[in-house]
């Protein structure tokens, strides 16, 4: 099974892979950008502002995604894969910045991808004050400074790319404790072997 945690920054989609990885040993973890070695490139330059068009930032979005399925998800494709983010967060970022028509992004996506999206999306969904409070806590990076509306819309917008993508959608509260909402996580994921 493919699963992705989907949320926007400070949600806690690291911190739920990591309880998901104990949970399953044999699971291929991964994340998105950056999982592979162009990705990794390809995350540091858009987290550093370097790309001054939202088309080239979305087009470098695009590659790492397409190198992330040939490398990554392909081969693994039989086994239970657990993704930070995937192509969901992807299009969600590329709806908000009105940069392209809807069919453009998903029909690239849909090139980017082979057609190849979760089986199962969590997205661990934040406050408006609970997004307030957890940004404060950190050093912001490129994505972050963009500020509280930006992020909300892309909450909004993944549960919106779920519908989409006729994609399986389970949103948590992400302010609940982390053992309750990978509790949630896991409970989930019974039912779809069931």
């Amino acid at each position: 099974m493919y699963i992705t945690i989907e949320g926007i920054d400070t949600s806690g989609k690291s911190t739920q892979v990591e309880m998901l990885s104990k949970h399953f040993k044999d699971a291929i973890i991964t994340k998105e950008p950056g999982a592979t070695k162009l990705g990794s490139k390809i995350r540091d330059i858009v987290l550093k502002t370097q790309a001054q068009s939202k088309k080239a930032e979305f087009l470098l979005f695009l590659a790492d995604r397409a190198e992330h399925i040939k490398e990554v998800i392909e081969p693994n494709i039989k086994k239970t894969i657990i993704s930070d983010r995937s192509v969901v967060s992807g299009v969600a970022y590329a709806l908000v910045q009105g940069e392209m028509s809807q069919t453009a992004i998903l029909h690239l996506n849909r090139f980017a991808t082979n057609g190849i999206y979760p089986q199962k999306v969590f997205l661990l969904k934040l406050t408006k004050e609970e997004l307030e409070f957890r940004l404060s806590q950190k050093k912001l990076d490129g994505i972050e400074l963009r500020g509280v509306e930006y992020l909300l819309k892309i909450q909004d917008a993944i549960i919106e790319v779920t519908k989409l993508l006729n994609l399986d959608l389970v949103s948590i509260d992400a302010t609940q404790s982390i053992e309750d909402i990978t509790n949630k996580i896991l409970d989930n994921m019974k039912e779809k072997d069931d």
